[in-house]
């Protein structure tokens, strides 16, 4: 969703807010505004709609804007439409409280209301002026300090948010708090930030504080001062993030997507490695014990987007492996649904950035319940990092690109690890069947590799079907599972109308769908469901489709059957889902490009939803 930039130090502040504000792109926007202020001069503000060029332009690439202090934006709308007007920052009728913010404010009517009676003038439709406003009343009502007038905001508003404040009175400061939204605080020698993510300020400093839930920060220049809702000050530990700053860069290829779906075959080996020590998988450093697994009887998966396609795979691995039953669910479903939770059971959160709001408030209902929580995540120190009981970091690096990739792929190596070691220690499968899976486990990066060597073919295949106005994929099983999210794949980019289904559904009202020159793509990893999903594919061509199969490498005599076939590495069934992932996502992607289409930052879609 929206990013947040801030920085305090001795440089130009708006160059710096641009350089962390471009780095934030991929969280989606439609607008962009800074706010800099320079010493007692008044504080300057400038907002564009459209891309963040529109605001570079505006401001000179940021040397218009003169100030060692500030605070810049990008916005993805929710209350109010994209316009200048509803763009951040947002200020105070007298310029004495400047703000950006993060998340949603519920009662930001009742509050706006309240504000009207005491004589504030509102000129957007956004939630944020509504709280910048009462901010600006409590400090100056009560005729207290920053940490009071924020935290008394805190209080009364109810929702998500993370905000950067500047105050008139308090020059060389930014003044920062956080309830459910993400927010990092970076420090350096002589200079302090504040970002929505990483990437914004890994230029600059790779040394980082997680601000806690309800918790507020001063910023001054190199320094950092935390302090709980009673404004009492607390301590924080600084964290050293991994990642370098070329990670975050697309490293000559046209498109970040492009780029992480080339880095699929090192997040796998690196997540492989976190895990898997001398071919024995070894959790004990996500505080996972054997007998705890043991004792598992019951697995809840909850997830948004990609990350509950990997859930629907888990699933099928799961229960074909460890043979206890798996519930995957919609996180924004099982946070507002009367779940029956069981004795014995994890609830286990999938999440990139450990931020998704849903998934987040799905976790929160599991702890109040007293069910051993368990978070699969790809960024050390997120909020479902830090509440999780037990956490499985993915190794997959920062991710760019809206639509998921190299994260997915990481994700299902977690899922796969942690039903391996389950089935050992229940017993469900033998050492020996253990030790194979971990051998073909360690196989899976150079068959990645070797999948990404057939991309001219999917490209020269994808560019017949540009104009396509739908595209179905089938499959049972595990193939199922792959289909949701290779469908995911083409439509979050191409905008191309397409649809995932278990094929044996086709009779039940789908091939309706089907008629002359529909692009129908198969998919047959598991070799128990190939004859019958060929039979289905069948069906499909008798009334026009054209039929595209994705199978393992063996299995030609799908060519009597389909009109073009990728074929992938042989595998273990089991995890088919790693590699049948790469050409479909290439799929999506050639046809985001074919199309002229903004492959890494697609209309309407945010990289981390933080937001219901």
């Amino acid at each position: 969703m929206c990013g947040i930039v801030g920085y305090v130090g001795n440089k130009q502040a708006a160059p710096i807010l641009l350089e962390g504000l471009s780095k934030l792109e991929y969280r989606g926007y439609d607008s962009a505004g800074l706010a800099v202020r320079n010493g007692e001069r008044q504080v300057e503000v400038v907002k564009a709609k459209g891309r963040l060029k529109v605001l570079r332009d505006k401001t000179g690439d940021g040397t218009a804007l003169k100030g060692n202090v500030g605070i810049g934006h990008t916005r993805w709308a929710t209350h109010g439409e994209p316009s200048e007007n509803n763009a951040h920052p947002h200020i105070s009728d007298d310029l004495n409280v400047v703000a950006v913010h993060n998340g949603i404010i519920e009662n930001y009517t009742e509050v706006k209301e309240k504000l009207l009676k005491k004589g504030y003038k509102f000129y957007s439709e956004t939630d944020t002026e509504a709280i910048v406003k009462l901010i600006d009343y409590y400090y100056k009502k009560y005729n207290i300090g920053p940490i009071d007038a924020i935290a008394k905001t805190m209080v009364r508003v109810r929702g998500s948010y993370a905000i950067a404040v500047m105050f008139k009175e308090y020059p060389g400061e930014i003044w920062v708090a956080r309830k459910d939204s993400p927010m990092i605080i970076g420090t350096s020698k002589d200079a302090t930030f504040v970002a929505s993510d990483v990437p914004a300020i890994l230029k600059y400093t790779r040394e980082v504080y997680y601000i806690g839930n309800l918790e507020m920060a001063c910023l001054k220049a190199g320094e950092a001062h935390f302090y709980n809702l009673d404004g009492e000050e607390i301590s924080k530990e600084l964290t050293t993030i991994e990642w370098d700053a070329e990670a975050a860069e697309k490293g000559g290829f046209e498109h970040f997507m492009m780029k992480e779906i080339h880095e699929q075959p090192k997040a796998v080996a690196d997540t492989i490695n976190a895990y898997v020590k001398n071919k024995d998988i070894d959790l004990s450093s996500c505080g996972i014990t054997d007998e705890e697994l043991a004792k598992l009887q019951r697995i809840y998966i909850s997830a948004c987007g990609s990350a509950y396609h990997v859930g629907v795979t888990m699933q099928y691995i799961v229960e074909s492996l460890v043979k206890i039953p798996v519930r995957v669910e919609l996180a924004s479903e099982f946070r507002y649904r009367e779940t029956i939770i069981e004795p014995g059971s994890c609830v286990i959160a999938i999440s990139q950035s450990g931020e998704t709001a849903d998934t987040l408030a799905a976790l929160r209902k599991a702890k109040e319940a007293g069910i051993t929580t368990l978070g699969i995540v790809n960024v050390v120190g997120s909020t479902i990092a830090r509440e999780a009981e037990k956490v499985i970091y993915t190794m997959a690096g920062p991710e760019i690109a809206v639509a998921t990739t190299k994260a997915y792929s990481a994700q299902l190596i977690a899922g796969y690890i942690l039903a391996i070691r389950t089935a050992l220690v229940k017993g469900t499968i033998d050492k020996e069947r253990y030790d194979a899976l971990i051998e073909e486990l360690l196989s899976l990066p150079s068959k990645i590799e070797k999948v990404l060597e057939d991309k001219e073919r999917i490209q020269w295949f994808t560019a017949k079907f540009s104009l396509a106005h739908d595209i179905f994929f089938i499959g049972r099983g595990m193939d199922y599972a792959i289909s949701l999210e290779g469908s995911l794949k083409m439509k979050e980019i191409s905008y191309v109308h397409s649809e995932a289904y278990a094929a044996g559904e086709l009779k039940h009202g789908t091939i309706s769908l089907v008629e002359d020159g529909t692009l129908v793509i198969g998919v047959l990893t598991q070799p128990a469901l190939y004859e019958k999903t060929v039979s289905n594919l069948v069906e499909v061509k008798s009334r026009g489709a054209y039929l595209m199969g994705l199978t393992s490498a063996g299995n030609y005599g799908i060519e009597d059957t389909v009109d073009f076939t990728i074929y992938i590495p042989k595998t273990d069934p089991l995890f088919a889902d790693s590699l049948a992932i790469v050409p479909l996502q290439l799929m999506g992607y050639y046809m985001s490009v074919a199309k002229g289409l903004d492959v890494d930052k697609p209309r309407n879609l945010a990289k981390s939803v933080t937001v219901e």
